[in-house]
C-alpha cells in the first residue's frame, strides 16, 4: 500500500457514511411522497365508490390502516433484513419482481453508454484541439442543438423514422420482463439510440471544455514549445489532465441515465426500472414504489463514489490534497 493510501481510505469512509445518510434520507423522503399521494392501493383497485367497510376490510389486509410513521418504522427495519415487502398488486415479492427489470434497465443504459461515452469523448477531444476552426463549431452547435431536445420527443422521431416509416425496428416492446436478452436487443435500440443523443451532447460539452482549459495551461504551452508532436501531447499530457473533469460528469450522466430512462422506457413500453416505477404510482402499489425509487438513489449514490474514488486514486496531483506526499 501506497503512502497516499491511508487518505483515500478515510476518504473512502466518510463518502461511505454519507453515502448511508443520502440513503436514509431517501427512505424519508419516499415514505413522505408516497403519502401525499391521492389515493392507496385499494381505492386503485376497488374504486372511490366502493362499500366503506369494504375499503376499510382492504385497508387493514394491506397495512394502510396504520399510522405512517409504523408503517415507515416497519419498512426500514424490513429492509435493514434484506426484505423489501411484498407488491400489493401483484402479491408477489418486490424482490422477486425486481432482478428482471433491473437487467433490462441495466442493458439499455449499457447499450447507451457503450456508445455515447466513446464518442463523446471523441468529438469533445477533437472539437477542442481544432478551437474556434469549422469543425469545433460544427460539433458544438450539434451538441446546444441537441441538448435542447428532450430525450422523449427524440425517441418519438425514432419511431417515426426507423419503426413507422422504414420498419426496420419494432416501435415498442412486447417481450415480457422475463425475456431473453437476445430478445430485447431489438426492442432496446430505439431507446438507447435516444438515450445515446441526449448524453453525447452532455459529455461532449464537458470533456471540449475541460481539454481547452488544460491546452491553455503553461506547462502545455512548454511542451509545444519543446516540439511534442500533437498526437503525443493529447495522449499524454493533455488527457491525463483533463480526466478529473470528464470522469466527473461521465460518472453524473451515468447516475442520470438510470433515472432519465423512465420517460424512455414509457415511450417503447420497454419493461424496465423505469416502466415499472410509472405503473408503481399508477396502482398506489408503495412497496413497489419504495423499492424502484431506492434502487435509483442507491445507483446515483454508488456511481458518485466510485467516481470520486477513481479520480482519487489514479490522479496522482490530487493524492496531496489529502495532506501527504504522492511521492
Amino acid at each position: 500500500m501506497g503512502r497516499w493510501s491511508l487518505p483515500v481510505l478515510i476518504f473512502a469512509a466518510r463518502r461511505l457514511g454519507l453515502a448511508a445518510s443520502a440513503l436514509l434520507t431517501v427512505t424519508i423522503v419516499v415514505m413522505g411522497v408516497t403519502e401525499i399521494l391521492p389515493g392507496d392501493a385499494c381505492t386503485a383497485y376497488l374504486g372511490e365508490f366502493i362499500e366503506p367497510d369494504v375499503l376499510a376490510s382492504c385497508r387493514q389486509d394491506l397495512g394502510l390502516d396504520q399510522p405512517a410513521y409504523v408503517r415507515y418504522a416497519k419498512w426500514v427495519t424490513d429492509l435493514a433484513h434484506g426484505n423489501l415487502g411484498v407488491s400489493f398488486k401483484l402479491q408477489r415479492p418486490v424482490t422477486e419482481i425486481l432482478p428482471p427489470r433491473i437487467r433490462n434497465t441495466v442493458l439499455l443504459a449499457g447499450m447507451a453508454a457503450i456508445v455515447a461515452i466513446p464518442l463523446a469523448l471523441g468529438l469533445g477531444v477533437f472539437a477542442a484541439l481544432h478551437r474556434d476552426r469549422a469543425a469545433d463549431l460544427a460539433i458544438s452547435g450539434m451538441s446546444v442543438g441537441l441538448m435542447a431536445v428532450p430525450e422523449f420527443v427524440t425517441m418519438a422521431l425514432l419511431v417515426l423514422v426507423f419503426a413507422l416509416k422504414l420498419k426496420w425496428l419494432p416501435a415498442v416492446t412486447t417481450a415480457p420482463p422475463t425475456a431473453p436478452i437476445s430478445h430485447l436487443l431489438s426492442s432496446a435500440a430505439l431507446p438507447a439510440t435516444a438515450l445515446v443523443v441526449v448524453i453525447t451532447a452532455h459529455i461532449l460539452r464537458i470533456s471540449r471544455a475541460a481539454v481547452i482549459e488544460v491546452l491553455d495551461s503553461g506547462y502545455i504551452e512548454m511542451a509545444r514549445l519543446r516540439g511534442v508532436p500533437p498526437l503525443r501531447l493529447a495522449l499524454r499530457h493533455v488527457l491525463p489532465s483533463a480526466s478529473a473533469a470528464t470522469v466527473g460528469v461521465v460518472a453524473l450522466t451515468m447516475a442520470w441515465l438510470l433515472g432519465g430512462v423512465v420517460l424512455v422506457e414509457q415511450v417503447a413500453n420497454y419493461p424496465g426500472l423505469g416502466t415499472l416505477m410509472v405503473q408503481a404510482v399508477y396502482d398506489r402499489d408503495i412497496p413497489l414504489l419504495q423499492a424502484v425509487t431506492l434502487v435509483f438513489a442507491a445507483t446515483y449514490i454508488g456511481i458518485n463514489l466510485c467516481a470520486d474514488l477513481f479520480v482519487m486514486v489514479l490522479i496522482p496531483k490530487l493524492r496531496p490534497a489529502a495532506g501527504v506526499s504522492s511521492s
